[in-house]
Formats: C-alpha cells, structure tokens, sequence
C-alpha cells in the first residue's frame, strides 16, 4: 500500500499563487490521477450504438445537408463518458456513420490520420484511393492509410452507409492532424489489389529482382465474402470455447494493415459463450450480421445487424449469439499502436 499523498489545499495560497504565475504546478498532488495503481482508470465508457435509431437521423442528414456543403456526411459516435460532442469512442478510435446518396460525389483529400472503412448498407458505392477504385459491398474493409488521396461515389440507386474508423484522437493529441484537397482523381482501368495480386491467402506476386517496390499499404480493401467463407470453415474446425477470429493483415508483410489500429474479424458460434481476456486495448465491436449478446464491464448489451458497440481498456468481456445461427462482428482496436508502444498486455479473468 502506498503513503497519502500531499493535497494542493495543504499548499499556501501564496506558494499556490507563485506557482501559477511562473505556468508551474506540484507533481504530488495529482500524481495517482495520472499514475493509477494497478490498472489504467479510463475515462471512456462503455456504449451501445442501435443502427436503427441512428440510420433515420443519418438519412435525415442526407436531406437536411447535402454533401457539397458537408464534403464527408457523417454522425460521429461519441464517447458517453467524454460527453456531449466527443470526437472518438475511445480514448485512441474515432468512429463515425457516413452516408453516400446516388449520383453523389465527395471530393478527394488525404489526411494525417489513417482510416477504415466497413460497408453497412446499399450497393454501387466506390472509393478510389490513390487511383485504385475500391468496390464497396456490405462487410468490406477498405483502407485509406494516412496521406493517401481518396474520394467516394456513387453510381448506385439507393442510399449507401458506411463506417469510418480513424485514429484521429491519436493525431489531435499529438497535434498533428491536419488534411489536404483536390479534385476527384482518375481511377486506374482495372481491378483492385483484391480481386488481382492478393486474390488468394498465401500467395503475392513472384518478387522479381525487378519488379518495383511494394507499396506501404499493398491491398486496400478486404472483401467480406471472402472473409466469412474462412470464418466458418475455421469455426468448423476450432475446438468449443476457442475464439474463432482472423486478422486483417498486410498481405507482404504480415503486419497490422493499418500501423496504429487493427481489426479482427470475428464469429460467434451459436450456444457458445466467448470470454476473452482482460485487454490493455480499447474496441469497437460493429456487427456484420446476426444477433447477440455481449455484456461490457457488468453492462448487458443486445446487439443486432449494423448494431456497434465499445469497450474501454482492460474491461471485462462476454459475447455469446442468439438462437441457433452464428454470428459476425469486427473488433476495431488499438493493439497495433500499444504494441509499438511496446506496453500491451493480457490478464487472465479472475
């Protein structure tokens, strides 16, 4: 057990006055609010994000702006715990629902920050990342890492919706989160990375001692056909109680596809309960399709398709689908960054 520390209040008031005068400020008296004992105590909380309530207003937004004057339309998913307005769901992950209209365009920019993007809803949506067209259909991840161009449309008939996952918090705190503009770029004439180099798990272009440099981020999109079909035949191989989850990986390297946030995909196999470990990583769980439910630090959360809901750091998990079909969800996550950091952790459950 650690000593009592010194309140400011023990402080002279003229000490306390001398100090903020010369922009100085006692260590001790904050020190267990930066320096917990133990474990991090996290601002962030929990919380459900219903897709069927936010889907109307989203939509309504598509009426109320249009989308030259909004240039990205989008409803942010804010922390409860950072209250009204919060630009992240986590203390790291920034989260937001983006609508696309047809016929609509949004103009290209690149930014600091890095991104992904999951398709919820609609079909005939694009996004062309440093001139590669990227489809998106439900379930895609598509990427559009940091100072990479990209631009959307839309050729479709129905409105289109997307998730966007960003580490913007992480840019803003280190002030270094700023974007660039442009006109809508020219797409190459051929199929993405996915549908060509990195068609198959395994395999990548024979490295030809002249062949060019692999780019930094090779393959853009992760199609969710693809996805799932590994899920289940995993899943129907993995032993009960096993966490059936696959990582979105750099096809060249291995590594994380994006260098500060991760995603896994995952799948809930029907009349299991999954209880993962205490994590030093914050989540975002958003669900692909069926229905479940998890409970997050005592707090019991009924989730459906489109449905998102987060985790802070170190909190106590369980995932269990309804009925008899499995479930799919993707973690969005920070491991990438915290491993970097050297520090991440797991704990046992008590």
């Amino acid at each position: 057990m650690g000593h009592a520390l010194g309140t400011l209040e023990e402080l002279p008031l003229a000490y306390r006055a001398a100090l903020a005068r010369n922009s100085l400020a006692p260590l001790w008296p904050m020190m267990r609010n930066v320096l917990p004992h133990g474990a991090p105590q996290p601002v962030s909380r929990q919380n459900l994000w219903r897709f069927e309530t936010l889907r109307p207003l989203l939509l309504e937004a598509g009426d109320l702006t249009p989308v030259e004057k909004a240039e990205r339309r989008v409803l942010v998913l804010t922390d409860p715990g950072r209250g009204e307005g919060a630009m992240q769901a986590t203390s790291v992950i920034y989260v937001g629902m983006q609508l696309l209209k047809p016929g609509e365009t949004a103009p290209a920019h690149r930014h600091t920050p890095s991104a992904a993007r999951i398709i919820v809803e609609g079909e005939g949506a694009y996004t062309v990342v440093d001139g590669e067209k990227c489809p998106m259909h439900r379930g895609d991840l598509v990427l559009t890492p940091g100072g990479a161009w990209h631009d959307h449309g839309h050729s479709g008939t129905e409105p289109v919706i997307w998730l966007d996952a960003l580490d913007l918090p992480l840019f803003v705190y280190l002030e270094g989160s700023y974007a660039e503009e442009a006109p809508l770029q020219a797409p190459r004439n051929r199929p993405d990375a996915s549908e060509a180099e990195y068609l198959s798990a395994g395999l990548v272009p024979s490295r030809r001692p002249d062949r060019a440099p692999v780019s930094r981020y090779p393959m853009l999109r992760y199609p969710w056909s693809r996805t799932e079909a590994a899920l289940r035949s995993l899943g129907a191989l993995a032993a009960p109680g096993e966490a059936v989850e696959l990582d979105y990986v750099n096809p060249e390297t291995g590594e994380s596809c994006l260098p500060t946030l991760g995603f896994t995909a995952m799948l809930l196999r029907p009349g299991e309960k999954a209880t993962p470990p205490l994590r030093s990583s914050s989540a975002v769980f958003h669900v692909i399709s069926g229905t479940g439910t998890s409970t997050v630090n005592g707090e019991r959360f009924a989730w459906g398709p489109a449905d998102t809901f987060s985790a802070p750091v170190f909190s106590t998990l369980t995932h269990e689908a309804d009925g008899t079909e499995p479930a799919f969800l993707i973690r969005i996550h920070d491991r990438p960054l915290q491993e970097r950091l050297g520090y991440f952790e797991e704990r046992v459950r008590p």
